[in-house]
């Protein structure tokens, strides 16, 4: 595996690779890695000539009082794991090279960012679409991998790869969940033992709505609500967001009529975490 830091290093191996013909996959990661993005870079392995993954702690799209500076970082243990997989590229560039002084040019997101995420961090996907454009060009790949537990984010990535054509196909891969059903997140190792029994209680809400909707129920009011009390029954302290709405737009539904998502982001102590299940058709 090659471990590279300068963008014009890591463009120049992907160019080398466009230009013999090959298919080039690539994850970009925050780091911290656990079995969700090496699912990434399996899926990536097999589908394409070479993998290229990235490392970087993307600091505009953390809001002033988040945990950027204590996000959970672990490179030995992030190399380790992506050499056993046979990365063929690791972009893991300084902060410095990718945000040099007097950088001032972001990308305004689509209006699918604009609910949900968009209103409970109003800027944090201007920094996700900055850096993932910035990504883009660096690392010219065939097809970008990114997991569906971040639902919106990749709902914003699709977006922007459409309206700004960009010459890379988007592949949402499946959540990847311990065996409880707690969707695997860099985040969880912030919990404590009570705290990650208490964070089952997003995947409580979802499975409880998804099988209210198989039931019958349709109506979204009550779908939500009762994701908001399983919620708090089974140890959430506090909830951003429990919404159906629309899985492509995320608009707001009155019923669920057509294939919809339920999506969830909420507080297990001070660890804010998101959640989503597809329902109808998509969903079946």
């Amino acid at each position: 595996m090659k471990i590279v830091e300068s963008p014009h290093e890591a463009y120049a191996h992907i160019d080398h690779w466009r230009r013999d013909g090959l298919r080039i996959g690539l994850v970009p990661t925050m780091g911290a890695l656990h079995e969700g993005h090496l699912a990434l870079v399996r899926q990536s392995r097999q589908e394409c000539d070479v993998t290229a993954a990235t490392i970087f702690v993307n600091p505009t799209q953390f809001g002033p009082h988040e945990d950027y500076a204590q996000y959970p970082r672990t490179p030995e243990a992030d190399f380790q794991a992506l050499s056993e997989l046979d990365v063929d590229l690791l972009f893991v560039p300084p902060q410095a090279k990718l945000y040099s002084e007097g950088f001032s040019t972001y990308i305004h997101p689509p209006a699918i960012a604009e609910p949900l995420e968009g209103v409970c961090r109003p800027d944090h996907f201007r920094g996700v679409a900055t850096i993932v454009l910035k990504l883009f060009h660096i690392l010219p790949a065939t097809v970008a991998y990114f997991g569906q537990k971040d639902y919106q984010q990749l709902a914003v990535i699709r977006r922007l790869v459409e309206d700004l054509d960009v010459p890379i196909r988007v592949v949402g891969c499946e959540t990847v969940r311990e065996p409880d059903g707690l969707a695997m997140s860099s985040r969880n190792r912030y919990l404590s033992p009570a705290e990650r029994q208490a964070a089952l209680s997003l995947w409580a809400a979802l499975t409880t709505v998804k099988e209210l909707f198989g039931a019958g129920t349709d109506q979204v009011a009550e779908l939500e609500k009762a994701m908001e009390q399983t919620l708090y029954e089974r140890g959430a302290n506090r909830i951003d967001y429990a919404r159906v709405v629309d899985c492509d737009s995320l608009q707001t539904l009155g019923r669920v009529d057509r294939p919809a998502v339920a999506l969830i982001a909420a507080y297990v102590g001070a660890t804010r975490l998101i959640d989503n299940i597809l329902l109808g058709e998509r969903g079946a």
